[in-house]
């Protein structure tokens, strides 16, 4: 029997279905990674906030110092201070490693999204416009798949967005509320909210991951 008539709750599946099935594995697995490392740049981006708001004294002490004395004379740099930007430096890099990470999986996100419009261009080819008669699974049709494909990658890729932006800002904001600010947006992630989870939730349900 061909697969493409063949529904992904009977047998073992095989082609487009196996592919979709895969890919919603793939999406739970992508989020699961995606929320570990965002609990571990929360961690280190607090570590850069309070080096950063802990070493300000020392910087307006040294420039007090500066626009009373000539301007040849440095203030002395202590132990401490050195030690300060050496572990500030040793946490943006690994703030930039996790936005790396991230950017990885977004990266392997926006893949699902191209292979599922393949399969959607497939059935078009195979089946017309309006697509199989029979549905894959339970009640969607292939193109919801690429549908909420699309949409979580583009939540994800929001996200990655704003991350970003937040590691380029975050060691060189003296202001406390606005790095309050950008700790906060880190940690809730306002681009993936509960319509994002639900999203995930009802692929898992459709592709037989999850059970009513």
């Amino acid at each position: 029997m061909d697969e493409s008539s063949t529904p992904g709750r009977k047998g073992n599946l095989t082609g487009s279905a196996r592919k979709l099935k895969d890919n919603a594995a793939d999406w739970h697995n992508f989020i699961l990674k995606w929320e570990r490392l965002n609990d571990e740049g929360s961690a280190t981006a607090t570590k850069i906030v309070n080096l950063v708001l802990n070493k300000e004294p020392v910087k307006e002490m040294h420039l007090l110092a500066g626009a009373d004395a000539d301007q040849s004379v440095t203030p002395p740099v202590g132990a401490d201070t050195l030690k300060s930007v050496k572990d500030l430096e040793e946490e943006c890099t690994k703030l930039q490693e996790i936005v790396e990470k991230m950017a990885h999986i977004v990266s392997k996100m926006e893949k699902i999204v191209s292979s599922e419009k393949g399969i959607c261009d497939l059935e078009k080819f195979q089946f017309g416009a309006k697509g199989r008669d029979c549905p894959l699974f339970l009640t969607w049709p292939t193109s919801e798949f690429a549908e909420v494909s699309s949409r979580l990658y583009k939540c994800y890729r929001q996200e990655l967005a704003l991350k970003q932006l937040i590691l380029r800002e975050l060691a060189h904001t003296s202001d406390q509320q606005l790095s309050m600010v950008y700790l906060s947006s880190w940690l809730y992630q306002p681009y993936l909210d509960d319509q994002t989870k639900l999203l995930l939730e009802s692929l898992l349900l459709e592709t037989g991951h999850r059970t009513l």
